[in-house]
């Protein structure tokens, strides 16, 4: 049976790393074909039917473009800072049920959706998440160049802050659910509403700390496209480069899973179509993140700060308070 429960946890695994980094160049082609539409424009279109096989080749470029390591830079901490982005990213995922528990067929075996159903699930994933901040601060100090040491700077400001706002936000939902684990959270909505009924406030202040978390338009501050330069990934070529951008979409992905589980009911009782509807939730949320792209621009970072220290935290505690009155009497 253990050898079982090894096998299944290594095929868990190494299923999670290949489809979701496949998924993440996948996401980069549908954002320049929807964003492209919303403005008009065409996108991708030469390789391949309608571009499809861009994200084919955007792979065999930055697998065969030439890794450079500038002259001055701190060598060792400029190639781990990549690989913190990507590795917590995926690390995250341990926690996240990905679909309803299925029966092997022609078996008995039980396969559960989880790669670790750890009862502090939900800590462990904001607590993973928070550390993937390293990665373009580390990326960013260790860089040769003081704009990229600005931009690592100012975005470590704004994950610290609303990761703030991420965990305030969540303290009411879990006072009604009573346990961290997103497997509970999921199988709470199955008898009642949605998360979103209950907790509208603590839904809308975790999306919006969920594009600062990810660096999302219009919280995109880490490397503004307007700037000439490209932030604390300025200097990074080649693959290196592209663990910074694997590690982005994979985490908005992530984010969009713990959207939908937390408070749109994630796969409800694991009967019919739960994981195909839960699929679908997470397909609208990454539409989301595409679509407030295209709409919004990004605001200055004194705007961002102020809003999370004068409106959003006072929110998140008020809603906490209230809820707990309510569970009171």
């Amino acid at each position: 049976m253990e050898t079982a429960y090894f096998i299944e946890t290594i095929i868990k695994i190494v299923t999670i790393l290949l489809v979701f980094s496949a998924l993440a160049g996948i996401g980069t082609y549908f954002e320049r074909k929807i964003l492209a539409f919303m403005q008009r424009r065409l996108g991708p279109m030469v390789v391949g039917p309608y571009g499809i096989a861009q994200v084919a080749a955007d792979g065999i470029k930055l697998f065969t473009k030439e890794d450079i390591i500038p002259t001055n830079v701190v060598a060792k901490i400029f190639k781990i800072a990549p690989v913190i982005t990507a590795a917590t990213a995926f690390m995250a995922a341990a926690a996240i049920p990905f679909m309803p528990s299925f029966t092997v067929p022609f078996t008995d075996y039980v396969v559960n959706p989880i790669v670790a159903d750890i009862n502090v699930g939900v800590l462990y994933v904001l607590a993973v998440m928070a550390v993937g901040l390293y990665g373009p601060l580390l990326g960013g100090m260790a860089s040769a160049n003081k704009y990229s040491l600005l931009s690592a700077a100012r975005g470590a400001a704004v994950f610290i802050s609303y990761e703030v706002i991420t965990g305030l936000s969540l303290i009411a939902p879990l006072m009604m659910i009573g346990s961290f684990s997103l497997i509970d959270m999921n199988n709470f909505q199955n008898d009642g509403y949605w998360m979103v009924v209950y907790q509208p406030v603590a839904m809308i202040l975790f999306v919006i700390a969920g594009f600062a978390e990810t660096g999302r338009t219009p919280f995109h501050l880490v490397a503004n496209d307007h700037e000439i330069i490209d932030g604390f990934g300025t200097e990074y070529s080649g693959m290196r480069w592209g663990l910074f951008f694997i590690g982005e979409y994979a985490n908005m992905f992530f984010y969009a899973f713990l959207i939908s589980i937390i408070f749109f009911g994630g796969f409800g009782d694991g009967t019919g179509l739960g994981a195909l509807a839960l699929l679908g939730k997470v397909a609208f949320w990454f539409f989301f993140f595409l679509w407030t792209r295209a709409a919004w621009p990004d605001i200055r970072p004194d705007q961002l700060m102020s809003l999370c220290w004068k409106i959003l935290m006072p929110l998140a505690v008020i809603n906490v308070v209230i809820t707990g009155f309510v569970l009171m009497f």
